[in-house]
C-alpha cells in the first residue's frame, strides 16, 4: 500500500510546517514567492493608527512582483497612498490565513490597469477571463487600479 498522508500532516505541510529531521515540527522561513505562488493570497493593508486590515484576494504573476486589480476608491487603496507596507499570507478563498505573513510593499498605478487585467485572465484561466469581462461591464479601467506587490528589499 503506497504512503498517504494524514489531512494533519497536509494542514501542517501546506501551512509552511515541515518535519525536521530530529522528528520535530518546525516553521520554514517562508518567503515572498512561495506565499505569491497560491491561489488566494491574504493582503492586509494597515490604518494610519497601525491596525491591521485583512481582505483575500487573486494576484497575478509580474517579473518578480504580483498584479492585482482593485476598485479605485476601495478601502485598501486608500489606507496603501497612505502607506505602502502591506503583508502577504496563504489563505482559504473566505479569507482565512493557512501560513504566516510575509512584508512586502504595495503600489498603485492605475497606468497598469490593462495589464493586471491581462495577468488575471491569464493567470485564472476561464474564472479569470470571466471576472475580468463582468469588471469591465462595471466600468472597467475607469473605476479599477492596479495595485503592484513587491517583495521588501
Amino acid at each position: 500500500m503506497p504512503f498517504q498522508r494524514s489531512r494533519a500532516c497536509e494542514t501542517a505541510h501546506s501551512a509552511g510546517l515541515m518535519r525536521r529531521p530530529s522528528g520535530y515540527l518546525g516553521l520554514m522561513a517562508l518567503t515572498f514567492g512561495d506565499i505569491a505562488g497560491t491561489q488566494y493570497i491574504l493582503l492586509t493593508t494597515f490604518t494610519k493608527d497601525g491596525r491591521p486590515k485583512p481582505t483575500p484576494i487573486w494576484a497575478a504573476p509580474d517579473g518578480d512582483g504580483r498584479l492585482v486589480i482593485t476598485q479605485e476608491k476601495s478601502w485598501k487603496v486608500k489606507r496603501i497612498r497612505n502607506t505602502p507596507r502591506v503583508t502577504i499570507a496563504k489563505c482559504d478563498m473566505r479569507g482565512n490565513p493557512t501560513s504566516e505573513a510575509v512584508e512586502a510593499v504595495a503600489s498603485i498605478d492605475k497606468s497598469r490597469t490593462g495589464d493586471a487585467y491581462h495577468a488575471i485572465g491569464r493567470r485564472y484561466g476561464v474564472l479569470g477571463k470571466t471576472f475580468n469581462l463582468f469588471s469591465k461591464l462595471r466600468g472597467g479601467a475607469k473605476n479599477n487600479v492596479a495595485l503592484e506587490l513587491k517583495a521588501v528589499q
